[in-house]
């Protein structure tokens, strides 16, 4: 046990520290459909999200927790012109069918990655 304020030890190389809400759904299984869980976002944004987000490493400025949903979601698709400030219909639209596409809504989960808790 380390005592408070002491140095912690560093990551192993590949590992990475997310601040996930502890309300969120566990990871789903590869190839199983999203349900939110939102560790693909927190980890790394991808590729819409380092448009929006401006940066390719750490969490996706887009990703919004819904309490009343009790999961993650893709503020491009959910709320699009609260993320990037364009707020004509005709431009939400079309924020919301690109952002489907460029997520793959629907598909199921790719993120190779594994949730540990904290130790």
């Amino acid at each position: 046990m380390t005592e408070p304020g002491a140095p912690k030890a560093p990551l192993p190389p590949g590992w990475q520290v997310v601040h996930w809400h502890p309300g969120a759904p566990p990871k789903p299984l590869e190839g199983a459909p999203c349900n939110g869980c939102g560790l693909c976002c927190l980890a790394e944004p991808c590729p819409l999200g380092m448009l929006v987000s401006r940066r390719r490493t750490g969490a996706c400025v887009a990703l919004r927790w819904s309490a009343a949903d009790g999961r993650y979601l893709c503020g491009m698709v959910a709320d699009p012109g609260a993320v990037t400030g364009f707020t004509r219909p005709w431009v939400v639209r079309w924020q919301q069918a690109l952002a489907r596409r460029w997520i793959a809504a629907g598909v199921g989960c790719d993120a190779h990655l594994q949730a540990l808790p904290p130790a």
